[in-house]
């Protein structure tokens, strides 16, 4: 939803994104954003099947300061992707655990 570049720092993906628009959430939670938002995501690999994502998010028009997420990632292999269809979430009946 966004415009994205990215470049490697060392061992870490960094991925600057600009260029949201306001139609949509940061989250589940319903945290909102605006069209000044940017975001830094900075993927770093741990080990085998482990990464962590660093999120700064930073929208001086929706909050007083930047702040930040981080999320561990984990591979699951051999497991199946599942598409995520945002569009009111007409196709969250047929998602597998909803």
């Amino acid at each position: 939803m966004g415009y994205s570049i990215g470049k490697w720092e060392g061992d870490t993906f960094v991925v600057d994104t600009t260029g949201f628009n306001d139609r949509t959430w940061l989250d589940d939670s319903g945290h909102p954003h605006t069209e000044a938002m940017r975001t830094l995501g900075r993927f770093r690999r741990v080990d085998f099947g482990h990464m962590n994502l660093e999120v700064i998010i930073d929208d001086p028009k929706a909050y007083t300061k930047p702040w930040q997420v981080v999320i561990p990632l984990e591979l699951m292999a051999d497991t199946e992707m599942i598409e995520d269809v945002c569009e009111n979430e007409k196709d969250a009946p047929h998602a597998v655990g909803k």
